[in-house]
């Protein structure tokens, strides 16, 4: 079975809330089609602003560039 990684941007605003309800259709098409999928929420926007300084950290980057989505 493949594996797949995928970094989670959930930002601000309505972010949050399309992300997790996207999860659960990836979930459910890796179930059906036989395949997983790991995730790894990385920050975003204001709340990277607030973490780290900056609306896009390099540790953010580092995840992306190193994922499969």
């Amino acid at each position: 079975m493949n594996t797949y990684h995928i970094t989670l941007l959930r930002g601000d605003g309505i972010g949050p809330e399309i992300v997790r309800e996207a999860v659960k259709v990836l979930d459910a098409a890796a179930a059906r089609y036989g395949f997983a999928l790991t995730y790894t929420d990385a920050l975003l926007g204001g709340c990277a602003i607030d973490a780290a300084g900056t609306p896009l950290p390099e540790e953010t980057v580092k995840l992306c560039k190193a994922s499969d989505a």
